[in-house]
């Protein structure tokens, strides 16, 4: 039997140490820093992938494994398939026990609606901002080096060039010299 953990944080701003020290027990760690929307996360399908029968699953928030209530029991699922617990130490969840797998299955979907009632909320306070002339959104950053742009073009700089050498994607090289 293996303790296995994973650690996530959203961006690479983020620290991984608070989650690196609860899961200290663990004899293999995973953990990555990529957004929880994504759906592609290497280092999760790793482990999936590398857990055997008997073994435990452990992370620290139920946020931090999957995205929503869907993919948790995708993921409790696929772990259950496997003969492989899941703990969410937080909460003090462990799928070991029929009372462990309620509880993930419902405080996942509290999870989930709570996430859903933010979004809502935040666009709402978007849209009066809007109204009220105080959002302005994003600046536009890649519109800001258009004359960058033009000077590295006229230099016969390959797109991809100019794109590294201004800091902006390529894409945005090509709408700035659409645009004109």
């Amino acid at each position: 039997m293996a303790l296995v953990g994973y650690a996530r944080v959203s961006t690479v701003g983020q620290s991984l140490d608070t989650q690196l020290h609860a899961l200290a027990e663990c004899s293999k760690i995973y953990q990555e820093k990529i957004s929880g929307a994504k759906d592609d996360r290497p280092q999760l399908a790793l482990l999936l992938d590398f857990v055997r029968e008997g073994d435990v699953v452990m992370v620290t928030k139920l946020d931090r494994l999957a995205r929503n209530t869907r993919h948790l029991l995708e993921i409790s699922e696929y772990l259950q398939h496997k003969q492989v617990a899941l703990k969410i130490v937080n909460l003090g969840i462990d799928t070991q026990t029929p009372t462990g797998k309620l509880m993930l299955t419902m405080i996942g979907a509290i999870a989930t609606f709570e996430r859903e009632l933010m979004l809502e909320r935040q666009a709402e306070g978007i849209e009066l901002a809007k109204q009220r002339g105080v959002y302005k959104g994003r600046k536009p950053t890649a519109m800001a080096k258009r004359d960058d742009v033009f000077i590295l073009l006229d230099k016969g700089l390959a797109k991809a060039e100019i794109a590294r050498q201004t800091g902006i994607s390529l894409s945005s090289v090509q709408r700035i010299i659409k645009a004109t």
